[in-house]
């Protein structure tokens, strides 16, 4: 995942002259599978999933690249109602993604008619003078009657629709109707990442997603959402590991009871498994350690949002 070696040669290699690039603005209400969908679509994971509403906090860029066409996604937080100042953050970092968008890819969960949220995306898109691509996902637990049924309702819904597409993101059904779509979509133009480039993300940030991840993944309630992870050291040491010391903040001692457990062993789970996925993203072994400090209401505290990053 490295961009060390980026090279300004690659950024005009001879294109042909129908090559077609843009940015591509993917939105949708939480939890419908924008990030599966983007991971997906790259061949690798750079945005972290979790079957929890809101995994998604930040905008995450990922750069789709073949000889004819480059595709630069924005993977962005679900557009909710929120509830506290970091709710408002990721809604903020939702609409940012569309003013500078050639394309809107809207991701939908076809297994139920349009809810409240995903009418606030039409809201949103309403004013936005872009052709939409429309994401019918999760198409393999939908029955065929309600399917059709659902896939109208979001068809009536969707503005400034230029093509849908049925698929199932998790187990990559569809992918290659959704390339063919964004070819005939996005505007003629160059090639503006080199083409061995797949992400803007930087390994301290995706790090902090992973370990934020496992949270996600090995916890139940209202623990997850409460949790933020913030990386206080990373280097590279003479034994070729990576050391890379991160806080897990919550906001109530009960939390941290929690992600603690007994003697330390859920942390120690959690530690585990995300020292794997840390590994396998940077392709190099990795000593992690993770301590928690609960630091009341922090969501709603303009000033630690920003220290934590979410500014």
């Amino acid at each position: 995942m490295s961009n060390d070696a980026i090279s300004l040669d690659s950024l005009f290699d001879d294109l042909p002259p129908d090559h077609r690039s843009g940015f591509v603005a993917v939105v949708g209400r939480p939890n419908v599978g924008k990030s599966t969908l983007m991971n997906a679509l790259l061949g690798q994971k750079i945005a972290i999933i979790s079957p929890r509403p809101q995994t998604t906090r930040n905008r995450i860029m990922g750069i789709f690249t073949r000889e004819d066409m480059q595709a630069i996604f924005v993977d962005t937080p679900g557009i909710h109602e929120p509830e506290h100042k970091l709710g408002e953050f990721m809604v903020e970092e939702a609409l940012a993604a569309l003013p500078d968008a050639d394309l809107i890819m809207w991701v939908t969960d076809v297994r139920k008619l349009p809810r409240p949220d995903d009418e606030r995306v039409a809201e949103v898109l309403r004013v936005q003078p872009l052709p939409v691509l429309l994401i019918l996902n999760k198409i393999d637990d939908t029955p065929p009657a309600d399917l059709i049924a659902h896939a109208e309702a979001y068809r009536n819904l969707a503005p400034n629709r230029a093509a849908d597409c049925a698929i199932t993101a998790l187990q990559r059904r569809g992918l290659d109707e959704v390339i063919s779509l964004l070819r005939e979509n996005l505007p003629l133009g160059p090639r503006y990442f080199p083409a061995d480039q797949v992400t803007d993300v930087q390994e301290r940030f995706l790090a902090a997603e992973l370990v934020r991840e496992q949270v996600l993944l090995h916890l139940r309630q209202e623990v997850p959402h409460a949790v933020a992870v913030d990386i206080q050291e990373f280097k590279r040491r003479p034994n070729d590991k990576v050391y890379i010391a991160a806080r897990i903040f919550v906001e109530r001692d009960s939390q941290k009871a929690i992600l603690l457990g007994k003697g330390g062993g859920m942390l120690k789970r959690i530690g585990s498994a995300a020292r794997s996925e840390i590994e396998q993203a940077l392709d190099e072994s990795v000593f992690l350690e993770l301590w928690v400090t609960v630091k009341p209401k922090w969501r709603r505290d303009s000033a630690e949002l920003r220290r934590l990053g979410y500014e």
